[in-house]
């Protein structure tokens, strides 16, 4: 589905947001309003208890009754990374009917969004026979986020990504504001809190407010670091420098929010490869010390990643699934014909296990 990406092909020039993701989105003639409602969740499972594994085959056409799937809470859950949302599919690009198309297929097999902060916490909370599924966006280009303004007042576009996300959960209320953002807060070609200095339509005075919007609706703010570096290049002050500032900009959109989320730019490590979890960057100006201490880390691709009940489950490399071509089903399709899909009980106080099948 999300096929793995080799680190070469990644290898897009960075002074800022990688160059060779440009938009060249034309521009739009239609606006939508957005208002929709945050979500809670339920406390963190308490017990265990035992269910057979899922049958394998076709997951064609989707099963009509979700029940009648047999729960498996240590399956895999697929975390789809995106760019940009665009008019032409390309490696960094999904074409917007397409990503259309990717989010009605996701709901018909049973899929519906969570966080990666819900991941963390345990709190993956969904009715029997559904299956968690996390869409991260990475870089904050306009493509995915953008305002058009209509006699002074401010409308999210349609055509961007979260319009389309928006459109389709007036149609489906049962999928909610789950989404993960990753960030970058000081980057050029407009990736930088999703527009900047008139790129692609979008005014500077506008990017803290996408942000508050954001995290308003109940979406998860991760840090990508300010302008993407490739952290294996730079010293270990440069490392923090990027990831401490990337962090202080979310800080200075929604002051107090917790980052807990990193996604390494290129899924590339720093040297010292704890860096990327936690360390420091001292403002010259201020002399303020800023820390960051992030709880999940994401690579770039590795195919699903573990469920949090997993023994094996490591939140500092969770692995993603890229969103081209024929992605995300044939990844779904392969999660499915080997039983290894994350079902949920429908129970959160009970972990439901799977057992070897009988010889």
């Amino acid at each position: 589905m999300f096929a793995s990406i080799a680190l070469g092909l990644l290898g897009c020039v960075f002074l800022s947001a990688c160059s060779g993701k440009s938009d060249g989105a034309p521009a739009r003639d239609t606006a939508a309003r957005a208002a929709v409602p945050g979500t809670s969740l339920s406390d963190t499972p308490a017990t265990t208890s035992n269910s057979s594994l899922p049958a394998s085959g076709s997951p064609k056409p989707p099963v009509p009754d979700e029940a009648a799937r047999t729960p498996n809470e240590l399956g895999r859950i697929p975390v789809a990374e995106y760019h940009l949302i665009s008019d032409h599919d390309a490696l960094y690009e999904r074409e917007r009917g397409h990503f259309r198309r990717d989010l009605e297929d996701i709901y018909a097999r049973g899929y519906r969004p969570v966080t990666i902060s819900q991941i963390l916490d345990r709190k993956i909370d969904l009715p029997r026979g559904l299956s968690p599924i996390v869409f991260v966006f990475d870089d904050a280009s306009p493509s995915q986020f953008s305002y058009i303004e209509r006699n002074g007042k401010l409308e999210i576009d349609p055509q961007s990504g979260l319009g389309i996300w928006l459109d389709f959960r007036k149609k489906h209320p049962d999928w909610s504001s789950s989404a993960v953002f990753c960030m970058l807060p000081g980057a050029a070609a407009g990736r930088s809190f999703f527009g900047d200095k008139g790129i692609e339509g979008q005014k500077t005075e506008w990017r803290f407010p996408k942000v508050r919007f954001l995290h308003d609706q109940g979406f998860e703010l991760c840090n990508h670091t300010l302008w993407h570096a490739n952290l294996a290049k730079y010293s270990d002050a440069v490392v923090q420098e990027q990831i401490a500032r990337g962090q202080l900009a979310i800080d200075s959109a929604v002051p107090g929010y917790k980052v807990r989320t990193f996604a390494l730019p290129l899924g590339v490590w720093p040297k010292n490869r704890s860096l990327a979890k936690q360390g420091s960057w001292t403002d010259p100006k201020t002399h303020n010390v800023v820390r960051y201490n992030n709880e999940a880390i994401l690579e770039v691709a590795g195919g699903p990643t573990r469920s949090p009940y997993d023994p094996q489950f490591n939140p500092l490399s969770i692995n993603r699934i890229q969103a081209v071509g024929n992605d995300p089903v044939r990844t779904l399709d392969k999660l499915e014909k080997n039983g290894n899909r994350y079902i949920s009980d429908g129970n959160p106080a009970t972990v439901a296990k799977p057992v070897a099948p009988p010889k």
